[in-house]
């Protein structure tokens, strides 16, 4: 019986985790955020804010870039802690200087922000695995 609820039955694989996790973060973000910021960059950059003494345009292209090409690199897992460490920052600005490290649910809420970090920073320590183009 602990054997069925250990689940051992299922084979261990870090790198097949890493792979899954790459690719549902990766995925998610570049289609899910990055495409439409890139698609409507113009009215994006309007409403961005300007963080760090730098214009909205610019905190846009940079939340673009991370959210769309480094979002690329970690699905094929090219240049992954380089990618991790990208979009670790961009969602730790989002986190704390957007929306004001709040976990509290509704509008506003970092919530979303906060677990793709922690889904970034693993990955930032894990490296890409096996089943990567760094790896190859």
């Amino acid at each position: 019986m602990l054997k069925l609820l250990n689940l051992s039955f299922l084979p261990k694989s870090t790198d097949f985790g890493l792979l899954i996790l790459r690719l549902a973060l990766g995925f998610s973000m570049l289609l899910l955020h990055g495409r439409g910021k890139l698609l409507n960059f113009a009215a994006t950059a309007e409403k961005f804010p300007a963080l760090f003494g730098l214009p909205s345009n610019v905190n846009a292209g940079l939340a673009v870039f991370a959210e769309v090409f480094c979002s690329a690199l970690l699905i094929a897992g090219f240049l992954t802690r380089f990618a991790a460490l990208m979009l670790t920052v961009t969602m730790a600005t989002a986190f704390i200087l957007v929306h004001k490290a709040s976990l509290v649910p509704g509008p506003g809420s970092g919530e979303l922000a906060m677990v793709y970090l922690i889904g970034y920073v693993t990955l930032l320590f894990a490296g890409a695995g096996k089943i990567s183009v760094d790896r190859q």
